[in-house]
């Protein structure tokens, strides 16, 4: 590790532990979107008009929900037919998941491209996760795509970071390596922050741990795999790992070994990410 990594590391770290890092708040509209969604007594109505402030998030739920994927026979042409296909907690997971694209834009060409290119392995990672989980287990569709739109959410601090720090935003190989290094620690600590489903709160880290052993398959299994699914064939080094050797594959149902089955939910898994991106 090169000595500025290793300083702009002890640096973000030091930052953390004395709550110091400046970290990224969801949306305004996602704030009170999940607000709402937390009042047991909330109707469909009321959050139904909570999302109509913001026109594009509004159209674009209703287009995830005539989408193949959770197309039902009657055709849905306003958001209160939108929430109500979907119910109350499904409709705030997704519609905070995709309020938080705009999390991902910087103000430098160099990071917003970067952060650009973050949001889009997320929504590919969240779109492999939804089939996954639908296909797989018994888990919540919506959870498993939210799951997958926040494991590199620890990014977007360190990106900001470098944007004000023109020695990191110069060398492109010392900020990737500090991103390696700390995204998992930060990612856990700004869901904790944006007080995320317990199930959630670990899948930066938790989904790079390839010997973990929960008692049931969980979100970071499906997170992990979906992940691992998304570089198949590349130079990445986790490509190159011994996927047989990952518990998560099993608690899953999958055999690594085979083509087959991501084959046949290949259509899919690009509709669900198209729907993300």
């Amino acid at each position: 590790m090169t000595d500025l990594a290793e300083r702009i590391q002890d640096e973000l770290i030091q930052a953390i532990e004395r709550d110091q890092l400046v970290l990224p708040t969801l949306p305004e509209v996602a704030l009170r979107i999940r607000e709402a969604a937390e009042d047991p007594d909330v109707s469909i109505g009321e959050l139904a008009r909570v999302i109509s402030t913001d026109t594009a998030l509004s159209a674009r739920l209703i287009k995830v929900v005539n989408s193949p994927l959770l197309r039902s026979r009657q055709e849905i042409t306003d958001l209160q037919m939108a929430v109500n296909r979907l119910g109350v907690v499904y409709t705030a997971n997704l519609a905070t998941g995709l309020a938080m694209a705009q999390l991902f834009q910087a103000t430098t060409d160099i990071i917003d491209q970067r952060m650009r290119a973050v949001w889009a392995r997320s929504t590919e990672v969240a779109g492999i996760s939804h089939v996954l989980c639908k296909h797989y287990t018994r888990l919540k569709s919506d959870q498993a795509t939210l799951a997958g739109l926040v494991h590199l959410i620890g990014v977007l601090p360190i990106l900001s970071y470098a944007e004000e720090n023109s020695e990191l935003l110069q060398d492109s190989a010392t900020l990737d390596l500090v991103i390696e290094r700390i995204h998992p620690l930060i990612g856990d600590r700004i869901l904790a922050a944006w007080e995320f489903p317990q199930p959630l709160r670990r899948i930066p880290s938790e989904h790079l741990d390839f010997q973990r052993q929960p008692e049931s398959v969980d979100y970071a299994d499906i997170v992990q795999v979906a992940m691992l699914q998304s570089i198949a064939g590349t130079e990445h080094p986790f490509a190159q790992l011994d996927w047989s050797q990952i518990p998560s594959f099993a608690r899953l149902g999958l055999n690594p070994a085979s083509d087959q089955e991501e084959e046949d939910l290949s259509a899919e898994m690009e509709a669900a990410m198209a729907l993300l991106g």
